[in-house]
């Protein structure tokens, strides 16, 4: 799969987004308009409409998929689903586990499994991300809510872009913070040293804003309470990098050596207003039994037990 990405200049500025891009890519009007549909056309790393309007100095990144499409494949897997109704359903992610495919997805993903475990998700973001109203990063567990149908999708994906849907994560960082509560205020854009990975940059960025509480503390350690004011792409793990505090196991913002796969960050709340009920829900996950080990060790070292 080729990836292009465009960022918006002048010329740009205010128009919509498929004829932003018809001067800078080399395909037909329909052509991106499909690629729109399908949610191969980002900005700022989040698909977009094809009514949308640029921005300068946005971001935009189109994938093309090579000639044989890649087709979502409903499949039968272990999900563990935290609530359900006939418009959503919320799940607690593992460790390892792609939320929706991409065309040059290999592995089998989350909304695979949701698909055929619901026969029927919204299809607001595309054929490649049905249901699919926010992302959490592969090793990243915890809460995440899809929808089961367009109204629904809508009515969720306007609460998060309004900062009205609370997102709250337990994370395990180096080093010992010695305030209670901080915030991080601190734009956030690809790095542009290497575009695989986000950072705190002026260029291209957007602000972001992390507020964090600590949770208990450790040798060499803290457990903190993360919750986003803004969504960006690897916020948590780019904000606590960028502020000293890497995340513990995080293979991509952490130089300090490994001990298990993937970044100790669990998505353990979720806050939102139902889409038909229109009632306010909080749902809540466990820690995962690898995280819970992890710090089972740290209070050992420090000579004290839960």
């Amino acid at each position: 799969m080729e990836e292009i990405t465009i960022i918006v200049d002048d010329k740009m500025d205010g128009l919509r987004i498929d004829k932003a891009l018809r001067d800078k890519v080399d395909l037909s009007r329909t052509k991106l308009q499909k690629l729109i549909a399908e949610g191969l056309v980002c900005v700022d790393d989040e698909p977009v409409k094809s009514n949308y309007k640029v921005k300068l100095d946005e971001e935009i990144t189109v994938d093309l998929p090579e000639e044989v499409e890649y087709v979502v494949r409903p499949s039968k897997m272990d999900l563990d689903i935290v609530y359900e109704d006939d418009d959503i359903i919320v799940l607690n992610k593992e460790k390892g586990m792609i939320v929706h495919p991409t065309a040059s997805t290999k592995e089998l993903t989350l909304v695979e499994g949701v698909l055929y475990h619901c026969g029927k998700l919204s299809d607001v973001n595309g054929v490649l991300r049905p249901g699919v109203v926010h992302r959490i990063d592969k090793d990243t567990t915890g809460l995440i809510i899809m929808a089961k149908n367009n109204q629904a999708h809508e009515f969720l994906a306007e609460q998060l872009a309004n900062h009205k849907m609370s997102r709250k994560y337990f994370v395990l960082v180096h080093g010992v913070i010695g305030h209670d509560h901080g915030t991080i205020d601190a734009p956030i854009g690809r790095d542009p040293y290497d575009r695989q990975k986000m950072a705190v940059t002026d260029k291209n960025s957007k602000d972001s804003i992390t507020y964090f509480t600590v949770i208990e503390r450790f040798e060499n350690h803290s457990l903190i309470e993360c919750s986003l004011k803004t969504g960006r792409t690897h916020q948590i793990r780019v904000h606590m990098e960028y502020i000293g505090f890497p995340v513990v196991n995080d293979p991509k913002y952490s130089f300090r050596k490994q001990k298990g796969d993937g970044q100790l960050l669990h998505a353990h709340q979720l806050t939102f207003v139902h889409p038909t009920t229109e009632e306010s829900m909080t749902v809540n996950a466990d820690l995962p039994e690898d995280f819970k080990r992890y710090l089972q060790e740290l209070r050992e070292e420090v000579g004290y037990n839960e």
